[in-house]
């Protein structure tokens, strides 16, 4: 019986850093599990999944960024899109046809452009995944009548209505798109891939061991510590069974790029409540924040959280390779999310991961948010660190031995086994498989 032929190639493209794209690795992924040979195209900052790596069908083709930091802000946009340009058009012939084009929008410029003219002169078929829009992206740093704001929306408009195909992230995203700028588009949520979901106590053990060789604060104290594989800051192992310490800490998670569409403040503001109301009720424990992620503003919030001198409350900032991320989300009690859309209509992959690991979850709320989070059904939804600063103190209020509370986190945890239920694999090829057939 001879082999079936060989699926079509596929060129994948992400003007941005590939290992901070997980929805774009998820596409690559999708693509070579269905059989077609992918070449993923971008710039190469992080570490991409291991499974992109290992992939033998999965080329990843990298893109040199060009340092022009110390020139005029918009001289740096102008040289970056004219180099971006001339590298991604001769990537794209140079490594080679193909019958599909995946591009992740934003960023529009040069993206769409040079994709959108390669596939004319290749006769390649052009799909775009819209994760928001560029334009409204532009509009958080420049006035409305900006003209470089009109030129972005115009390219981005007339582009995306040149292509073959489009996918997008939500109903909302869908439904403006069709009524603004007549493209048609087909909704695939982001859901997380297998290797988020929950974890046994034996492996958050484990992996309190293993990231506390790093930050003392995942360590138990010295004169509790015979030996640092029987006890952690939150477990301890007796007679073989690793057990939950009623002494422990809290463990609130979130992950961020350091960029101005996620007001950190917020978040700074409410530890500062949470450090003054640990003095007061006597009923919380002490609080591990664990803020993950690289990004222009980093350091800047470092020296803010340094400036606090907390003592009952420690924010530790590491940086986790692709293999440890689904871990320590797993391993936390609470997440936080502090995506604010520049458009309103694009939901934040973060959350669909940490519902994947099993970790309920505190969102600041914006407008389609609720595709997504129910409040009170599977997390909660907040507007200002006041809220958020209620609903984290409730959350650990008695922590971990509160039976009222636990009874609300397992109730969550069930919806969110529901949700766990529809992963990335099998809607990837209900929704968007039959494009790139």
């Amino acid at each position: 019986m001879s082999d079936p032929p060989p699926k079509k190639p596929v060129k994948v493209v992400v003007l941005g850093d590939i290992g901070r794209s997980p929805r774009m690795q998820y596409h690559a992924l999708s693509l070579a599990g269905a059989g077609h040979s992918v070449n993923l195209i971008g710039y190469v900052e992080t570490k991409p999944l291991s499974e992109i790596e290992q992939n033998p069908l999965i080329t990843v083709t990298k893109l040199h960024p060009l340092k022009v930091e110390s020139y005029p802000k918009i001289l740096r946009y102008i040289l970056k899109a004219i180099w971006q340009s001339i590298s991604l058009l001769l990537t794209l012939f140079v490594t080679g046809k193909c019958s599909y084009i995946l591009c992740q929008n934003p960023p529009a410029i040069p993206t769409l452009p040079v994709c959108r003219f390669y596939c004319l002169v290749t006769r390649t078929k052009l799909i775009i995944d819209w994760h928001n829009y560029a334009c409204s992206i532009m509009a958080l740093s420049l006035s409305s009548n900006h003209p470089l704001l009109k030129i972005s929306t115009y390219i981005e408009k007339g582009f995306g209505q040149s292509s073959d195909n489009n996918l997008c992230v939500t109903y909302a995203m869908k439904r403006d798109l069709l009524e603004n700028w007549n493209i048609i588009a087909t909704v695939l949520y982001d859901r997380p891939p297998k290797i988020f979901h929950p974890i046994t106590l034996q492996e958050k053990h484990d992996w309190f061991i293993k990231i506390g060789q790093q930050y003392e604060e995942f360590r138990c104290s010295e004169h509790e510590c015979g030996d640092s594989n029987t006890m952690t800051a939150f477990t301890k192992v007796i007679e073989n069974t690793v057990r939950v310490r009623y002494d422990r800490p809290g463990l609130l998670f979130s992950s961020t790029s350091w960029t101005p569409d996620e007001d950190f403040s917020i978040l700074m503001e409410a530890l500062q409540v949470y450090e003054r109301t640990y003095n007061l009720s006597k009923k919380l424990p002490k609080l591990i924040c664990v803020i993950t992620g690289k990004g222009p503003m980093k350091e800047h919030f470092k020296k803010q959280i340094a400036s606090r001198n907390w003592e009952h409350v420690s924010v530790v900032t590491p940086w986790l390779e692709a293999a440890d991320y689904p871990t320590m989300v797993a391993s936390a009690d609470l997440g936080v999310c502090l995506h604010t859309s520049s458009s309103g209509l694009d939901l934040p992959m973060k959350v669909v991961d940490m519902f994947g690991a099993g970790l309920p979850v505190l969102a600041c709320d914006f407008n389609c948010l609720d595709e997504l989070v129910q409040h009170g059904e599977n997390g909660y939804v907040f507007k200002t660190s006041d809220e958020l600063s209620k609903q984290i103190v409730s959350w650990f209020e008695e922590f971990p031995n509160n039976t009222k509370q636990n009874e609300i986190v397992e109730n969550i945890k069930d919806k969110l086994i529901q949700f766990q239920e529809n992963r990335w694999e099998d809607n990837w090829n209900l929704r968007a498989k039959k494009f790139f057939e």
